[in-house]
């Protein structure tokens, strides 16, 4: 069924209804996912396990009495149970959901527009089932997807223009999280801030802030509006500074080793299961068991192991409360970063559906804790026992901030989240140091630079100005172009990107191109193990290639169509002959001086002759 707005309705009143829409599903979709995460966890973990867990927002005096498991005789049918569930339903009927699900949500808006009507219910139910047997994973990435799952089919319903479909999906993802995390601002900010890396999807902000407040007042109605972390007062000065830097430097480390295994156990997977042929809806059983496994082995070892192994499961936010209240053993807090990173990395790596959002959160905490602790042994004095949550808090802003290229929204979102904004200096400190230091490393994948690289944004540009523009005017001389040999090291060529800044290089042999390697072909033999001579293996051959005399518009349909990000340019008579190369930024920057003088020559018809 399809409804119509009345002729009479502006663009921003049509904006303001979609918003007002999808924040009322948001809403009620995100109090639903939690009541049915709360309830899934208290029957496998309560009440199967016995397990009294720490839950976020309690007092310090009720989250003491937490004990663990009287058994984890059951945890592994449990997680078995519950992440083989979860495998079938993903791989039969929505491989969409599986994993994290937000870079799921973000392919959509910067292709199609459209989530599948299908995936919100489902990836609620996997990722409930996922979360509440114990696999490490958060509530965001669901939220997201749901909310803007159900941001496409009202699109859908209102035969709504691509412009509007895409605010709308976009405006579901920040209501949908800034709902679940009681964060309405943040969640706003982070619908326009998380789909690129370098960039704003700025039409989304206000719709986001109608949305996501609608949706934090529904769900507030029946979940109550306090923070989600409860805190005592908290301590810090103008001089600790320097200290708070220190963390920042401490999380991006920390933030690139979590993207380095996530990244690394998820291909790993994928290609072990390709290459023996084995069910795709076992994978995620695998990771199961073997984060399952590491908890059993942990409990073995000591009562601290285990609280070690327990703090490495579900979503974590217990542990964080407790890491505010300063009460975890110093051991357990030095050796948690390391356990969540390999849980979430078994988890979500091998296919298990849940959001990176919470695992992040818990790495920086426990690494701020760490930092805390040891700068309060060392220096009592300059460092009172007060201001260990500070570092607690500032820890998860820093970590997160960096890996999600998402400094602003994850700030605001912590600070909602703690409901504290005297940390907010320390903080801003913190997070620009990882955002800096992390560079363009980020924990997901279908993130887009710019706008510019976006399809979503592939109409902005002029068709008829790219028609009048060659590519020959626009692309990089040959003795300009680096490139390398096919027998060339892997590692030489990720030298070379970190030096010069470009992610693909032609391939030239004996003088002739016969093929393109790009930053993902170089992660993709380093997941593989290869140990071939050079690139040759994983290089594109023969490679996607355009010629000086055709058209920008023919160059940037070959770019969007295959997710390109560069073209080498040949002659037709001489295919194998490279004449330059062509990347986006090239054609955006002709794009744009092409555009200046065409306007200037509308404004000033006698000062331009008559022509470009």
């Amino acid at each position: 069924m399809t409804f119509s707005f009345p002729s009479g309705f502006t663009p921003t009143k049509r904006i303001a209804v979609i918003s007002i829409i999808v924040g009322v599903i948001a809403g009620f979709g995100a109090l639903l996912f939690y009541e049915g995460l709360k309830w899934a966890t208290a029957f496998f973990m309560g009440y199967l396990l016995q397990y009294a867990y720490p839950q976020e927002g309690q007092s310090m005096a009720v989250i003491s009495q937490w004990s663990q498991p009287h058994s984890l005789v059951l945890l592994l049918p449990v997680m078995i149970v519950g992440s083989l569930i979860s495998g079938i339903l993903v791989t039969r009927l929505a491989p969409e959901a599986e994993g994290d699900g937000t870079d799921a949500a973000f392919r959509a808006f910067h292709t199609t527009g459209r989530i599948r009507k299908r995936i919100p219910i489902l990836k609620a139910v996997t990722s409930i089932l996922t979360i509440s047997t114990g696999g490490s994973a958060g509530r965001e990435g669901p939220a997201a997807q749901i909310a803007g799952g159900f941001g496409s089919m009202v699109a859908d319903m209102m035969g709504l223009s691509p412009k509007e479909r895409r605010i709308a999906l976009t405006t579901g993802i920040g209501a949908g999280i800034g709902t679940i995390f009681k964060a309405p601002l943040g969640g706003a900010v982070l619908a326009a801030e998380v789909l690129y890396t370098r960039d704003f999807e700025s039409e989304a902000i206000v719709p986001a802030f109608i949305a996501s407040v609608i949706g934090y007042a529904i769900f507030g109605f029946f979940e109550g509006y306090a923070p989600v972390f409860a805190l005592i007062p908290l301590t810090w000065t103008v001089e600790q500074i320097p200290l708070f830097l220190l963390l920042g430097v401490l999380c991006a480390a920390f933030g690139i080793l979590f993207i380095t295994v996530y990244h690394w156990s998820s291909d790993r997977f994928s290609s072990l299961f390709k290459a023996y042929n084995i069910p795709r809806y076992l994978m995620p059983v695998a990771g199961a068991l073997l984060l399952g496994a590491f908890v059993i082995c942990l409990a073995l070892v000591s009562p601290d192991a285990e609280t070690l192994g327990l703090a490495g499961m579900g979503t974590g936010y217990g542990f964080d409360q407790l890491m505010l209240y300063s009460l975890l053993p110093l051991a357990v807090v030095l050796l948690l970063p390391f356990v969540k990173i390999i849980a979430t990395s078994l988890t979500l790596g091998s296919g298990g559906s849940g959001g990176v959002f919470a695992p992040g959160l818990t790495i920086g905490a426990a690494v701020g804790a760490a930092l805390g602790i040891f700068l309060h042994v060392a220096f009592p004095a300059y460092v009172p026992v007060e201001t260990i949550p500070v570092f607690v808090v500032v820890g998860m802003i820093s970590l997160f901030g960096a890996v999600a290229k998402a400094p602003i929204s994850v700030l605001i979102m912590v600070v909602e989240m703690v409901g504290s904004i005297t940390i907010l200096i320390p903080a801003m400190a913190a997070v620009a140091v990882s955002h800096i230091l992390t560079g363009e490393k980020g924990i997901f994948r279908d993130q887009v630079p710019t706008r510019a690289q976006s399809g979503a944004h592939r109409g902005e540009y002029d068709r008829e100005t790219l028609e009048g523009i060659f590519v020959r005017d626009a692309m990089t001389p040959k003795d300009m172009v680096i490139s390398v040999s096919p027998t060339d090291d892997p590692e030489k060529v990720v030298h070379l990107m970190t030096t010069t800044g470009h992610t693909g290089f032609p391939v030239i042999e004996n003088g002739r191109l016969v093929g393109m390697i790009t930053n993902r072909d170089v992660s993709a033999m380093r997941v593989m193990d290869k140990t071939c001579p050079g690139i040759h293996e994983g290089m594109t051959s023969p490679p996607f290639v355009i010629h000086p005399d055709d058209t920008l518009e023919a160059a940037l349909e070959i770019m969007v169509g295959h997710g390109f990000d560069h073209l080498p340019v040949v002659r037709k008579e001489l295919p194998e002959t490279l004449v330059g190369f062509l990347t986006r930024t090239d054609i955006l920057r002709t794009y744009v001086q092409a555009s200046h003088l065409l306007a200037c020559k509308k404004e000033h018809p006698e000062e331009s002759g008559g022509s470009l």
